[in-house]
């Protein structure tokens, strides 16, 4: 029973209206569900993926009232997303000089070139080649052309005080591989410990970041929410759920989210996890070929769409 990959990450705006325009008509992807959180309708759930809006491509946020976070371990400290050959990197350097956001130029980092840079709320983002490995499925009315799209989720890096408990959780728990290390900023940071799941590769790695003299983190805008793991089918999410139980992983039980089923917990220094399956998928409710065109609801919420819509900020 293995883990197949990093299936969303889920993370915070205070400007639901201005994230739209900058990951669509900036970063290029498309907007394939726009819904509210679950568990508080007052705010927007925004679902960012590519052209299929394919398990492993998703980037969502949650529109929260909230002031800015204060940055700190204890927390997701940045998310890669794919792209492919060393020319997107000079397209997407020349891109971001375009539109006036700071970035790191194309570098290389944990044998990888990629380029580091910011949402405009903080968001700690980075583009990492793949090679161009597994399967692409570009968006025909992204601003961004086909060969230089965003192909999905790379690997996430966390920050963490102390690494035993962490580690333990995601290499006997989670069956995770501890394969390398290296070291943030090009050997100038704080070491980093790579563990991967399933095949492998960019889309299956967690990256955790030893950094024990920072403050604990404050969640707000511009900080991730949780990352959420690949289980292909109902069979093995039903396994997971069975597998924290008998290690006495305190957990959430089973979470009926109607795109997928979900099951979240805490790794040992609070983080969030969510172990999600692939399907049914976002075209459930809504043709592949308008995905996030209206307001979504899943059918326990129906009920309840005029005073939910009335309560949101247009976008």
């Amino acid at each position: 029973m293995q883990l197949t990959g990093i299936h969303h990450l889920t993370a915070i705006s205070a400007n639901a209206k201005g994230n739209v325009e900058f990951y669509t008509n900036v970063l290029g992807l498309r907007l394939v569900k726009k819904t509210v959180n679950q568990d508080d309708v007052s705010a927007y759930h925004l679902f960012y993926a590519d052209g299929l809006a394919s398990p492993g491509s998703d980037l969502t946020f949650f529109d929260f009232n909230a002031a800015p976070e204060r940055r700190g371990t204890n927390s997701i400290i940045r998310t890669a997303l794919r792209v492919s050959g060393a020319g997107t990197f000079d397209y997407w350097a020349k891109r971001f000089s375009g539109h006036g956001i700071k970035h790191s130029g194309a570098k290389v980092r944990d044998g990888r070139l990629s380029i580091h840079f910011e949402d405009p709320e903080g968001q700690r983002l980075a583009l990492v080649d793949d090679g161009g490995i597994g399967d692409s499925h570009p968006w025909e009315k992204s601003p961004v052309p086909a060969e230089r799209q965003i192909r999905g989720l790379g690997p996430i890096t966390l920050s963490v005080p102390e690494l035993p408990r962490i580690e333990a959780l995601l290499t006997i728990v989670m069956s995770m591989r501890k394969t390398r290390q290296y070291k943030l900023d090009g050997g100038a940071g704080a070491p980093v410990q790579v563990y991967e799941m399933g095949e492998g590769g960019p889309a299956a790695e967690i990256h955790v970041a030893l950094e024990p003299g920072l403050p604990r983190a404050r969640q707000g805008a511009g900080a991730v929410h949780h990352v959420a793991f690949r289980t292909p089918d109902e069979t093995q999410y039903k396994a997971w759920a069975e597998k924290l139980k008998a290690y006495r992983v305190p957990n959430s039980g089973p979470v009926n989210r109607f795109y997928f089923q979900s099951l979240y917990f805490r790794e040992p220094n609070g983080i969030l996890f969510e172990i999600a399956t692939d399907g049914p998928g976002f075209a459930t409710d809504e043709p592949l070929e308008h995905l996030g065109e209206t307001l979504a609801l899943p059918p326990f919420l129906e009920p309840r769409r005029a005073q939910i819509e009335a309560g949101l900020k247009p976008l």
